[in-house]
C-alpha cells in the first residue's frame, strides 16, 4: 500500500466499507437504469465526500485535499465508476468558484452550496471545443454592471443535476487561449437550460447533458478569477482533477482485478482452476503491476499538487497511464472470463464500459502525451 497519512487511511477505510455496503450492491442497477442516483448522492454527502475540496471554513479538508480526493474516488471506483465520477465533477466543477471567486461571493454562496447540498457542473466543451479548450465560442459581453452569456455547452456531467455552474465564455475578441472568462452562474438564472441528456456506453449513472445559455445575465461579482484570464483557471483545475481521474482508472483496474483472481480461482478446465493455467497467470501478474505503477503515478502527483508544487507533467503521466492501465486490464478480465465475461451478470463487463471514459476526459490520452513531451522539453530549456 502506498504510503499514507493516518487521517487518509481512516478516509480510505470509511469509504471502502461504505462502497461495499451501500454503493456495490446498486451498482448494476446504476448502470441498467442509466439514471443519477440520489441514494448515493445523500450518501457521499453524509460522508463529507462532496465538500472535501471546498475551504476548510466550509467543510473542506484542511490539507491533502488532493491525495483524499483520489483516495475516496479510488475505492468507490472499485465498485462503480458512475458514483465516483460524482466525487470528481463536484471538485472540478467548484474549481473555478473556490479559487476564483471573491471573498464576497464566497461568504455568500458557500454555506448556500453546503447547507443545501448543492451540486456543481463545469461548463467548458462545446460541440467544436473538446481538448481545444481554445475554441471556445461561448460568448460573454460586457453589459451595464453584469456580463450576459450566449452559448451551447455540451458533455456536462451534473448538467441535468446541478445546482449551479462554473461556465468557461470568450469575454473579449482576442482569438486562442487568451480572451476567456469563468462566471458562476445558478440554475434558475434566467436564460438557462438544460438540453439533451445523453445516453452513453459506460460510467451511465452520472448525468451528463447539454446546457443551454441564452441571454444569461449575472452580475459582475460572478466573474471568476481575472477578466481574460480563466483558461490559466482551467489549467489549474487539470492539475487536481487530472489525477482524480487517474484514481478512479486505478479503482476500476482494482475492481476488474478483484473479479479476475476470484473467478480464476473457481472456474475449472483441463481438471484444473484456471488460474493454475500459465497464460491466466501472465495476465494476473501483467494487471498487478499496471496497478502498481498507476498506483505510484496517481499519489505522487496528488502529493505534488497538495505541496503547492507544479505537478502538470505527473499529473497528464498518471492520467494516461492509468486509464491506458484500467482499460488494458479490464478487456484482460473479460478475456478471463471467457464468454462470460461478455455477458451483463458479471460486472467486468460494466468496468471495460466505465474504463474506456477515463481515456476521453479531462484532456484525452493523445493530449495528455503531448503535454508530457512539453514539459519534460521545457525542462531542459530551463
Amino acid at each position: 500500500m502506498w504510503e499514507q497519512s493516518e487521517e487518509i487511511q481512516l478516509l480510505r477505510e470509511t469509504v471502502a466499507r461504505a462502497s461495499r455496503e451501500k454503493i456495490a450492491p446498486l451498482a448494476q442497477a446504476i448502470d441498467a437504469a442509466g439514471e443519477f442516483n440520489r441514494e448515493v448522492e445523500a450518501l457521499c454527502w453524509d460522508l463529507g465526500l462532496l465538500a472535501m475540496t471546498f475551504p476548510a471554513e466550509f467543510g473542506g479538508w484542511e490539507r491533502q485535499q488532493g491525495t483524499a480526493l483520489c483516495a475516496a474516488v479510488e475505492e468507490i471506483a472499485k465498485v462503480c465508476a458512475s458514483s465516483a465520477l460524482l466525487l470528481i465533477i463536484q471538485a472540478v466543477g467548484s474549481f473555478p468558484l473556490v479559487h476564483g471567486g471573491s471573498a464576497e461571493l464566497l461568504a455568500e454562496v458557500m454555506p448556500r452550496i453546503t447547507r443545501e447540498r448543492w451540486l456543481g457542473a463545469y461548463l467548458v466543451t462545446e460541440p467544436g471545443a473538446g481538448s481545444d479548450v481554445a475554441a471556445i465560442r461561448t460568448a460573454a459581453r460586457r453589459d451595464g454592471d453584469g456580463w450576459v452569456l450566449d452559448g451551447t455547452k455540451c458533455f456536462a456531467t451534473n448538467g441535468g443535476v446541478a445546482s449551479y455552474y462554473c461556465v468557461l465564455a470568450r469575454s473579449s475578441k482576442e482569438g486562442g487561449h487568451k480572451g476567456l472568462s469563468f462566471f458562476y452562474v445558478e440554475r434558475d438564472t434566467p436564460g438557462l437550460r438544460v438540453g439533451k441528456k445523453e445516453n452513453k456506453l459506460g460510467q451511465r449513472g452520472s448525468n451528463t447533458t447539454e446546457v443551454i445559455l441564452e441571454g444569461v445575465r449575472v452580475p459582475a461579482r460572478n466573474l471568476l478569477g481575472e477578466e481574460h484570464h480563466g483558461f490559466r483557471l482551467a489549467m489549474q483545475d487539470f492539475d487536481m482533477s487530472r489525477p482524480a481521474i487517474a484514481a478512479q482508472a486505478l479503482g476500476i483496474a482494482e475492481g476488474a482485478l478483484a473479479e479476475m483472481l476470484r473467478y480464476a480461482k473457481e472456474r475449472r478446465t483441463f481438471g484444473k482452476p484456471i488460474a493454475e493455467h500459465q497464460m491466466i497467470q501472465a495476465l494476473i501478474a501483467d494487471a498487478a503491476t499496471r496497478i502498481e505503477a498507476s498506483r505510484g503515478l496517481v499519489y505522487r502527483a496528488a502529493a505534488q499538487y497538495d505541496q503547492g508544487r507544479r505537478n502538470t507533467k505527473l499529473s497528464s503521466m498518471a492520467k494516461y497511464f492509468a486509464s491506458d492501465s484500467a482499460m488494458q486490464i479490464t478487456t484482460d478480465a473479460i478475456q478471463v472470463f471467457g464468454g462470460y465475461g461478455y455477458m451483463k451478470d458479471y460486472p467486468v463487463e460494466r468496468m471495460f464500459r466505465d474504463a474506456k471514459l477515463t481515456q476521453i476526459f479531462e484532456g484525452t490520452n493523445q493530449i495528455q502525451r503531448l503535454v508530457v513531451a512539453r514539459e519534460l522539453l521545457r525542462e531542459i530549456d530551463a
